[in-house]
C-alpha cells in the first residue's frame, strides 16, 4: 500500500512539475511587460497560504512558541535573495523560448554545491561532483547553441539566459540559508528541528515584503522612472485582471491565476513526496520533468502557436545535462550517508 502511495505521488508530482514549468512560461505571456507585478501577487499568494497553514499546525501543537521564535534576521536575507530571484528569473522568462527555461534553471544544483561546500563545509561524493559536472557542461551546450545564426537562441540576447542563470544562484543561495536556519535551530530547540512551514512562511513574508520595496530599483532596469512605477502597478494589475481593453493582456486573468495555484500545489506536492520516502526519490522525480517540460514547451501551445524548433546542440546540451541529474543523485553508500 505504501509502495503504491509512494508511486501515485511520484506521478502526481510529475505531473504537476511539467504543469507547473509550462504555465510559468504561459502566464509571462500575458503578463511580459509586468513580470515584477506577476512576482508580487505570487509571493502574496504564498504568504497567504503558508501562514494559514503555519496557523493550523501552531493550533495542533505541531509548530511550537520556540520555532515562532527564532532569529528573523536569516529570514531577511533569504527574502531578499528570493525577491531578486523570482523578479530576475520572470524577468529573464519573459524574454526566453520555452523549452530554455526548464534547462537553464538545472543551474540551480551547481550553485547549490558550491555555496554548501563554502558555507555549510559539506563534501560531495564523486558521482555528486561528476554530475555537477555534467549539469554545467549541459547548460554551456545549451547556451551556445544561439552562437550560430538560425539556432535556437540565436535572436536571444545573451543577457537574458545569464540572468536566468543568475536568478537559480540567488534561489539556491536562499535554499543554503534555509538549511543552515534547520541546522541552527536544532541546535537552539535542543534536538528539534524547525517546523518546515515556520521557514517557509516568515521567508515567503520577507520576499513579499522586499518584492515590494525593490520595486523601483527593478522596474528602472527596464527603463521605468519611479514616477512612471504608480502607473506601472496599476497598469500591472489592470492587466492581470484583463480590465483594460487598451492593454492586450490575451490570457489573463486565467494564465496567471492558474501557474500561482499549480505552482503551490506543486511545492505542496513535493513536500509531501519528500515525507513520505526521501529527498532522492523528490530530486528523481523533478529530474524525470526537465526533458518533458522542454518537449512540450517546444510545441505549439495556447498563446504561443508559433512553438520553438530544438537544435541538435540543444537537445545535446539537454541530454548530458539530465545525465548529470541522474548521476548526482545515485544512491550513496553507507559510509557516504554516515559522513555527511
Amino acid at each position: 500500500m505504501a509502495v503504491r502511495g509512494i508511486a501515485a505521488s511520484v506521478g502526481a508530482t510529475v505531473l504537476l512539475a511539467v504543469t507547473n514549468r509550462v504555465l510559468y512560461k504561459l502566464a509571462l505571456v500575458p503578463m511580459k511587460g509586468y513580470p515584477f507585478f506577476l512576482a508580487q501577487a505570487t509571493t502574496f499568494g504564498y504568504v497567504a497560504v503558508y501562514f494559514s497553514i503555519l496557523f493550523l499546525r501552531y493550533r495542533a501543537g505541531i509548530v511550537t512558541k520556540e520555532m515562532l521564535s527564532l532569529p528573523k534576521v536569516h529570514f531577511v536575507v533569504i527574502g531578499v535573495l528570493e525577491a531578486l530571484g523570482v523578479a530576475s528569473g520572470m524577468s529573464a522568462g519573459a524574454m526566453l523560448p520555452g523549452p530554455a527555461i526548464p534547462i537553464l534553471s538545472q543551474s540551480f544544483l551547481v550553485w547549490q554545491i558550491i555555496f554548501s561546500i563554502l558555507f555549510l563545509r559539506k563534501s560531495y561524493s564523486l558521482n555528486q561532483l561528476l554530475g555537477c559536472f555534467l549539469v554545467i557542461s549541459g547548460v554551456i551546450i545549451a547556451v551556445t547553441s544561439g552562437s550560430d545564426e538560425g539556432q535556437f537562441l540565436s535572436n536571444v540576447e545573451f543577457i537574458w539566459p545569464m540572468m536566468m542563470i543568475g536568478s537559480s544562484a540567488l534561489q539556491a543561495g536562499a535554499s543554503i540559508l534555509k538549511e543552515f536556519i534547520f541546522i541552527d535551530g536544532e541546535r537552539r530547540l535542543k534536538g528539534k528541528r524547525p517546523d518546515i512551514f515556520v521557514v517557509n512562511s516568515f521567508g515567503s513574508a520577507f520576499q513579499a515584503l522586499f518584492v515590494f520595496l525593490l520595486l523601483p530599483f527593478l522596474s528602472n532596469l527596464k527603463g521605468i522612472q519611479f514616477g512612471d512605477l504608480p502607473a506601472y502597478i496599476n497598469d500591472g494589475a489592470s492587466c492581470f485582471l484583463n480590465t483594460d481593453d487598451q492593454i492586450a493582456c490575451d490570457g489573463a486573468p486565467f494564465l496567471p491565476l492558474l501557474f500561482i495555484i499549480v505552482n503551490m500545489t506543486f511545492n505542496i506536492s513535493l513536500l509531501n513526496l519528500v515525507k513520505m520516502s526521501s529527498a532522492l526519490v523528490a530530486s528523481l522525480t523533478t529530474a524525470l520533468a526537465v526533458p518533458i517540460s522542454i518537449y512540450v514547451l517546444s510545441l505549439p501551445l495556447p498563446y504561443m502557436p508559433h512553438g520553438s524548433r530544438l537544435s541538435t546542440s540543444f537537445v545535446l546540451g539537454a541530454s548530458v545535462l539530465l545525465l548529470g541529474l541522474i548521476l548526482y543523485t545515485l544512491p550513496k553508500s553507507a559510509k557516504q550517508r554516515k559522513n555527511e
